[in-house]
């Protein structure tokens, strides 16, 4: 993994990965919770099961712009070692356009969806809690996402 460069790129990864990590152990919490008060006190966590499913979704897509910025996508490099200098660097570009337009279109098919699921008033059957802005906070991480590719681009050398 490459060390970010800039002061704001490091800032930014902090953020998301404290918040990953936040997430992440509230969700190993309220499962811990949920399994003693199920099997010790039979009074399990009335919508536990629709908080952690919220909560995992939140992670995923907090997680992709993280992976984007780290170029930890799984990815084939057989390519790239027959490849040298400029050919290199021309197709590092490419990948990372492609991947910027597919993110960008993602994210517009995504918002299109959540503004129906928002229409529809969609929510969770026990707790009711409304699906929209998650899937929404999807989206807009999936073109954070994209901005990083397109970032990523001006950056190969």
């Amino acid at each position: 993994m490459k060390a970010p460069e800039h002061d704001w790129e490091r800032r930014a990864d902090a953020v998301l990965g404290v918040a990953a990590s936040a997430i992440l152990m509230l969700m190993m919490c309220l499962t811990f919770v949920d399994v003693v008060a199920r099997y010790v006190f039979n009074r399990p966590i009335r919508g536990g099961f629709e908080i952690t499913e919220l909560l995992l979704l939140v992670l995923i897509f907090a997680g992709l712009p993280l992976v984007s910025h780290a170029d930890e996508h799984v990815t084939m490099d057989f390519i790239d070692r027959l490849l040298r200098g400029r050919a290199r660097v021309w197709l590092n570009r490419s990948v990372h356009l492609l991947v910027a337009a597919l993110m960008f279109f993602m994210a517009w098919q995504v918002t299109i969806k959540a503004g129906r699921i928002s229409e529809y008033g969609d929510a969770t059957d026990v707790l009711r809690i409304v699906y929209g802005p998650f899937v929404y906070f999807s989206a807009a991480m999936i073109a954070l996402a994209g901005l990083i590719h397109l970032y990523k681009v001006s950056q190969q050398r």
